[in-house]
């Protein structure tokens, strides 16, 4: 691959993620203070996520895939992004903000389809050449973040009392707009239906690998897939508004710690699979989870700050060991007629369904310990999926059967 062309995919994936953490991290805080919403409020608003998710697979596969050019219609779409992204800057209420939010995450997760197929198009060995580019989208996000909290310092508690953290939408907007019109100029990547022939709607929607659900191992592994997006939501819902709220300074920027764990935890996953196997593996992910709320739970803004950022870092065990692992062990269940289909299943039942049902949740949770105008009790708002993510592990011990997983790194 070309310098030219490593350095276009290398940006295009750099202001991918810039995009998504510059505004999603801090999308629970916003809602609290500035349109003064509640936790079910909150909750819609994050479920755009999912809906986003089940819808994105008609986008792609049913007209990006079919008629365009992946590359324009990522510019089409990053540019309607930073209109709505605009409106969301302007809204005065949530009535007001959550239809544009709705839109922007339709149009919004169909482009991380289209980066991967961008990138995978120009690439002679993916397996080689993708994870370069792939980790400026994590740079990305930590960038974002790092400028929300220590350049512009929208997050402080000052400028949240100003209603300055609404200025995370315009940023991201104008990010958007030159994203939009830097795709224009990226490498052709023409619709994969005039090379591969169409695909039908079950295999968009990975229904084809639906027969992978009679083998139990696996329909074990499927059930805890999206019943541990339950306690994952909480994170995604309610970390910062957390971390806010109990004082903890510059938040979005410690949160950045989470993804450079995510790096190094990458790194060293086939070491666990070589030394552990999977079933060890994939546990240690799902007792991250609980570890990371139970430090959340007893932490403070004080003395046991801490407890916080250890749990803050465990983002790396808790998403690589458990989502990473298990996009692995379903590569190797699906054999390779049905890896692009059970890959489409998993996706469409843990950020689709799972997390729906996750987020539901975490704004119920949410209310029920609402102490005072703006005060929770987050002891027992983190004590529930601590639990339930142990709950889910146990499970998951005692009826997985152990098997063995090749994987190549």
């Amino acid at each position: 691959m070309k310098t030219a062309v490593k350095f276009q995919l290398s940006l295009m994936m750099f202001l991918e993620f810039f995009i998504w953490g510059g505004w999603f991290v801090t999308l629970g805080t916003f809602l609290g203070d500035n349109l003064k919403a509640n936790g079910g409020e909150i909750s819609m608003a994050f479920s755009t996520q999912s809906w986003g998710a089940i819808i994105a697979p008609f986008i792609i596969g049913l007209i990006a895939d079919r008629y365009f050019n992946a590359e324009r219609i990522l510019a089409v779409l990053h540019l309607t992004g930073a209109v709505l992204m605009y409106q969301m800057y302007s809204a005065p209420d949530f009535a007001g903000f959550y239809p544009y939010v709705l839109g922007y995450m339709i149009i919004y997760m169909p482009t991380l389809a289209l980066v991967n197929s961008i990138s995978f198009n120009q690439m002679k060995d993916p397996a080689k050449e993708f994870s370069f580019v792939r980790v400026f989208g994590t740079v990305g996000w930590i960038v974002a973040g790092l400028l929300i909290s220590y350049v512009f310092l929208w997050d402080s508690p000052e400028a949240r009392g100003e209603g300055m953290l609404k200025n995370t939408f315009l940023l991201v907007a104008v990010a958007s707009a030159f994203l939009g019109l830097f795709s224009f100029f990226l490498p052709k990547t023409p619709p994969k239906a005039n090379r591969e022939g169409k695909a039908s709607i079950s295999e968009l929607l990975g229904l084809e690998a639906l027969g992978l659900l009679k083998d139990r191992n696996f329909l074990i592994f499927f059930i805890s897939s999206i019943l541990i997006c339950i306690p994952l939501a909480f994170y995604y819902q309610n970390a910062n508004p957390f971390l806010a709220e109990i004082g903890v300074e510059n938040p979005t920027g410690k949160m950045t710690i989470g993804q450079a764990s995510e790096v190094l935890f990458m790194l060293l996953l086939p070491f666990f699979f070589k030394k552990f196997g999977f079933k060890k593996t994939i546990m240690a992910g799902m007792l991250a989870w609980t570890l990371r709320y139970a430090l959340f739970a007893y932490g403070n803004a004080g003395d046991l700050a801490f407890m916080l950022i250890l749990g803050i870092a465990l983002h790396g065990i808790c998403y690589d060991f458990f989502f990473v692992s298990g996009q692995i062990y379903t590569d190797s269940k699906a054999g390779p007629k049905y890896k692009s289909a059970a890959q489409g299943l998993i996706t469409l039942a843990t950020y689709g369904f799972g997390m729906l049902i996750g987020f539901w949740v975490a704004g119920k949770i949410y209310d029920m310990n609402l102490l005072s105008e703006n005060m929770h009790d987050w002891n027992t708002i983190w004590t529930f999926p601590a639990i339930f993510a142990l709950g889910v592990s146990i499970v998951f011990a005692i009826f997985f059967r152990n098997e063995t997983i090749e994987y190549k790194a």
